[in-house]
């Protein structure tokens, strides 16, 4: 009987969970033992009690290392070197990002699937899109925090001391969480315009009701499995002179656009940010150590400008909202699971396009040309 094991997230301010009670349920319906590392999902409020109603053994952490054929996760645990060789590490492992980490999982013979190169073209794939799921829970609570940080209503009040007019809020890239954070801000009240260099994505804003802000015209922005290609050197200077020129009309600045494999995008300016009025908002969902989509950004914190700015750096909301994040992820996990597990053990069929596109690592190697260092 094949055991899937799941790890409790060790990076500091993570509250999820890459499997909940509900899911251990349908993993044993498939004859799948389950290990629960004791604690793992207190801070989503999944208690050890409800995994073991489901059908798990809540363990330690070193049993839940030495008995798991497949590991579940998040992001790639601090004593990752605790796997063992032939195990399964399964999880958003950024693995462009940690190629170090990914060679030396391989050398230990460790097959790595990282659910973050999934290409989103896959339409049968769709139900495994953990980066889909994350972004659109990210997304909602970008618009709760920037309604709860904003000095003003994000609606049109009209009362009898006056009408106070509507927030303008602008979304700048509209992937899934760009989307939804339109959507949701549409529905606080905002009056709400979105950005974004691709044309199917302009549609896609149109397509919500919201307004399109105009660009720079230019061909060929897609990328790879459905994201946004890196802009060349005179499409950025473009870009960026329309949206200094754009974004000081704005009470509310969102920001969501990422490159996969590339640093974020630059959008909001230090020019742009001096523009704006004191009271603004803005909200940096790509915020990072090596810069974000906000000049100025410092990931989990939240600073004011001289100008009376407050710029939130908010790279991973989605833990934020532990409950329904860690809920959606394990949906995600499920289907990976199921598929790659079609009748109870691991079938690691590397003609399949969906793993093909996953496994980072297997047979002491790794299989994606563009994660060898």
């Amino acid at each position: 009987m094949t055991t899937v094991g799941v790890l409790r997230e060790t990076a500091g301010r993570e509250r999820r969970v890459a499997l909940t009670p509900d899911g251990v349920a349908r993993l044993r319906k498939l004859d799948v033992a389950v290990l629960v590392e004791a604690g793992a999902g207190a801070r989503a409020w999944f208690e050890d009690i409800g995994y073991e109603g489901a059908g798990a053994v809540v363990a330690g952490r070193d049993r839940v290392y030495a008995d798991s054929d497949v590991l579940l996760c998040l992001h790639p645990p601090d004593d990752v070197a605790a796997c063992r060789p032939g195990q399964v590490l399964i999880g958003l492992l950024n693995p462009r990002s940690n190629r170090d980490l990914m060679q030396r999982l391989a050398t230990a013979g460790v097959t790595v699937i990282s659910l973050d190169l999934l290409p989103r073209t896959l339409s049968r794939a769709q139900a495994m899109d953990a980066l889909t799921s994350q972004a659109n829970v990210a997304g909602y609570k970008a618009a709760l925090l920037a309604a709860e940080a904003y000095s003003g209503f994000f609606p049109m009040l009209m009362t009898a001391a006056g009408t106070t007019r509507p927030a303008q809020v602008l979304v700048l890239g509209a992937g899934v969480a760009g989307l939804q954070a339109i959507a949701t801000a549409r529905r606080l009240g905002a009056l709400v315009t979105g950005y974004d260099v691709r044309e199917a994505a302009r549609a896609d804003i149109a397509s919500t009701g919201a307004t399109v802000l105009a660009g720079p015209e230019r061909t060929g922005k897609e990328g790879e499995g459905g994201y946004a290609r890196e802009l060349s050197d005179d499409e950025q200077s473009a870009q960026q002179s329309a949206l200094d020129e754009a974004i000081p009309r704005f009470d509310v600045i969102i920001t969501t656009a990422q490159v996969p494999g590339r640093p974020a995008p630059r959008l909001v300016s230090e020019n742009a940010l001096s523009k704006m009025r004191p009271g603004s908002v803005v909200i940096d969902l790509a915020a990072a150590p090596d810069g974000g989509n906000v000049e100025g950004s410092i990931p989990d914190t939240r600073t004011v400008t001289d100008a009376g700015v407050t710029v939130i750096g908010a790279a991973n909301l989605a833990s934020t909202v532990p409950g329904a994040a860690s809920t959606a992820y394990a949906r995600n996990a499920l289907a990976l699971l199921t598929h790659l597990m079609p009748r109870g053990e691991v079938v690691l069929d590397l003609d399949d396009e969906i793993l093909a596109a996953v496994v980072v690592s297997h047979g002491g190697a790794l299989t994606r040309k563009e994660i060898r260092s």
